[in-house]
């Protein structure tokens, strides 16, 4: 219950929860894209086969799938992380921005942008 000394605990409280539960949706839509990006390599690779053609392929897909849902979970692990320590902070009276976990975000988001960047100028070089 928000008290005289605390109107705003009740709200802030539930705009932890709500800033959580986007994190939550980011780490899912990074664990969904990297099984997509995995699966289109395999499915590719497969529908050659069938076709009778040999697959020359450098498997990248899979790993980039594998690392998208890396990055994925870690997101979750620090949004829980983020969470609890903005929840202790409230309760305290003494919140602090995050400073680390969006630089790490933005570096990870980053670095997975580059490399696939890179794995597709890679396959354009292969094809054309």
């Amino acid at each position: 219950m928000p008290t005289a000394d605390k109107p705003d605990r009740a709200r802030d409280h539930l705009a932890n929860e709500r800033t959580f539960l986007a994190w939550v949706r980011t780490g899912i839509a990074m664990v969904v894209f990297g099984f997509a990006i995995g699966r289109f390599g395999i499915a590719v690779r497969q529908f050659f086969q069938l076709e009778g053609k040999s697959v020359k392929t450098t498997g990248w897909s899979v790993w980039f799938g594998m690392i998208c849902i890396a990055v994925g979970v870690v997101f979750v692990f620090a949004a829980q992380v983020r969470y609890r320590q903005t929840r202790r902070q409230i309760e305290a009276g003494a919140f602090q921005p995050a400073g680390f976990t969006i630089d790490m975000v933005a570096f990870l988001v980053a670095l997975l942008g580059l490399g696939l960047a890179g794995y597709l100028i890679l396959i354009l070089s292969k094809v054309g």
